[in-house]
């Protein structure tokens, strides 16, 4: 029997506003443990909350660039559960109306076609504490620190039907947030955190499998392994007669298996009700039209428009608008480099390769986007050869000095002068008869070795076009 995956994600967005949710205590990352702090964000007796603007506006931003509709009045829920990071008791949450509903995302497949994930809803809340077990006794310490950050959640809809489309999806929110500025979407930091709802049904019927529920999934490679693990293994426990179990289950990255932790035959009774010190959220057209005229072109719009101002394939706008950064390093070397597709392939080829290596984003980058256009202005008005751009571009990654300054120092001016390469051309010529006339006797791929032999007698300095042009003619 043939089964499809039935794939629903639920996921957090820690928000980049400057305070809380409902205090101004700091939200930034790393301060030392609870200090961050303050009688409302650890739900002292007779504090109020006070709702922080900027975390309605960039879950605006976010409802927007989704596509979802806001509503025009939401309001807070308590949801009440017990954990020992979560001082009051409850957490503020949003749960009948929601801030935004009916929205989704494209995600691009393999083949190049897009599809459209669903986005049930977008709400605001806040954040838990954090527990912090020590490894040499049986205790566990509380950092209250991240108590009250403000989050969205975004849940989809179950149309995901593949660990790479959840990866895909993923991917897209991830640079979305990151193109809005509302959230680093950092998921080793725990700024962008995961939970996967995941079925599995016979292809043939519509009826829903029973699910399970993956937690804290911290990266993307990790989001696709439990699912494809999980999937697997209800495939096999459905294959052998045995039901599916309810229940939440966790990803062990050493052993690479998801295993359970919790039965869950029942969904919580959170016992949600209406916030009675927070008054309902009222958004009008005009601050939703505000907020829709301040928004950044996004990573879809932004691919496209590199499709047909540059003239870029799909593939290489795709890779260089995967985030904004990446984007805004390309178009700062093109504004000076009259050659996308030049730009695209060193970009994505030898600088990407470069920061995949040592594991780096383009924002740690050893060489700016100035210090690149300089050098690909060079290989592209002919000054150095594309063997020297290379050489040119390690020694830049080593030095830190500007690409003019390397081909200065060390003479890595290209050849051009036809009269020079012509003799160049003519010495090897003349020092090699039995490979001019097999050659001549039809092995034209020893075109290639003539090259190579007056690049090497130029010390890579004669420009290819030339050589080449002047081999064939003398070659015949």
């Amino acid at each position: 029997m043939e089964f499809v995956p039935v794939i629903g994600l639920e996921v957090h967005a820690q928000l980049k506003t400057r305070t809380k949710i409902f205090c101004s205590c700091s939200t930034r990352f790393g301060a030392p443990p609870n200090t961050h702090v303050c009688p409302v964000c650890l739900g002292m007796p007779g504090v109020l909350p006070v709702l922080n603007q900027a975390v309605v506006e960039y879950a605006m931003r976010m409802a927007l660039a989704t596509d979802c509709r806001i509503a025009p009045e939401s309001r807070f829920a308590r949801k009440n559960y017990f954990y020992p990071d979560l001082p009051k008791g409850y957490q503020i949450s949003q749960y009948e109306l929601p801030i935004a509903e009916h929205g989704h995302v494209n995600i691009t497949q393999p083949d190049g076609s897009k599809k459209k994930i669903g986005i049930t809803r977008i709400h605001m809340e806040e954040d838990a504490g954090k527990l912090i077990h020590d490894p040499d006794r049986s205790i566990s310490m509380v950092d209250f620190n991240r108590t009250g950050v403000p989050l969205i959640e975004i849940v989809s809809e179950p149309d995901i039907e593949s660990p790479e489309e959840a990866g895909a999806y993923l991917r897209q929110l991830r640079s979305i947030v990151r193109y809005l500025g509302i959230s680093d979407g950092n998921m080793e930091e725990g700024s962008f955190r995961c939970d996967a709802n995941v079925s599995v049904r016979p292809k043939e019927s519509d009826k829903l499998g029973t699910r399970t529920e993956l937690k804290n999934l911290n990266s993307f490679k990790f989001v696709e392994k439990a699912l494809a693990y999980e999937i697997s293994r209800q495939i096999g426990v459905i294959s052998e007669n045995r039901e599916v179990i309810q229940e939440t289950r966790l990803w062990d990255t050493a052993k690479h298996r998801t295993f359970s932790m919790r039965s869950k035959e029942e969904a919580h009774d959170y016992r949600y009700f209406p916030d009675p010190d927070l008054v309902p959220l009222q958004i009008d057209d005009a601050w939703v039209s505000r907020i829709k005229a301040d928004l950044p072109e996004l990573p879809d719009q932004r691919k496209e428009r590199f499709m047909d101002q540059f003239e870029l394939p799909a593939y290489d706008a795709d890779v260089l608008t995967s985030s904004r950064e990446l984007a805004d390093y390309f178009e700062t070397c093109v504004r000076q480099v009259a050659n996308p597709k030049l730009v695209s392939n060193w970009v994505m080829g030898n600088l990407l390769g470069l920061l995949n290596a040592e594991g780096k984003t383009i924002e740690e980058t050893p060489i700016s986007a100035g210090q690149m256009a300089e050098l690909l202005k060079l290989l592209n008005d002919d000054v150095i050869s594309g063997k020297i751009a290379k050489t040119v571009f390690d020694e830049m990654v080593e030095s830190g000095k500007s690409a003019k300054a390397i081909v200065e120092e060390k003479g890595l001016v290209q050849v051009t002068d036809a009269s020079a390469i012509e003799a160049v051309v003519d010495a090897v010529i003349s020092g090699r008869p039995d490979e001019v006339e097999a050659y001549k006797a039809g092995k034209k791929k020893l075109m290639g070795f003539f090259v190579g032999q007056v690049m090497k007698e130029t010390q890579g300095k004669a420009n290819p076009q030339v050589v080449n042009r002047i081999l064939k003619e003398k070659l015949g």
